[in-house]
């Protein structure tokens, strides 16, 4: 039983480890049951959480969102750091291109018009998980 809800989940999208038990035993399932269940499906690869952050910082990155928000998100979901390390170069150049986009969808190509407007879009910027350091490169450019 607790397996077929498990699978059915993992039907839906994938989920990390720790994301899959807290919904298990938040239907009152037994740690311990859960813990068994979650270990065979590993083992049988139905579960994994390198998959998981994979697919959700592909995801992620679609929708416009940086390095940080995603790296904090990752982590909310019980993905472990060493694997986000592996997954999410901050300092990789194509979180630039990624910023650019997400700053033009939202506001145009039209560089800000004031000191007030610049800081609205950093703002923004930052909220959507860019990193300072990308955010100030990015305005020295445009």
């Amino acid at each position: 039983m607790i397996e077929q809800v498990a699978v059915r989940l993992l039907a839906g999208r994938e989920h990390s480890r720790a994301e899959l038990w807290r919904k298990l035993c938040a239907r009152s399932y037994d740690s311990e049951v859960v813990d068994r269940v979650l270990d065979d499906l590993i083992h049988r690869r139905l579960l994994s959480d390198e998959r998981f952050t994979e697919q959700y910082l592909a995801s992620r990155q679609r929708r416009g969102f940086g390095p940080v928000r995603i790296k904090g998100e990752l982590r909310e979901r019980g993905v472990n750091n060493e694997l986000i390390s592996a997954h999410l170069n901050e300092q990789d150049e194509d979180w630039m291109g990624m910023l650019h986009r997400t700053h033009d969808k939202k506001f145009g190509v039209k560089p800000p018009d004031s000191i007030q407007e610049k800081a609205r879009r950093v703002r923004f910027l930052e909220y959507r998980g860019f990193t300072g350091e990308q955010i100030k490169r990015f305005f020295q450019n445009i």
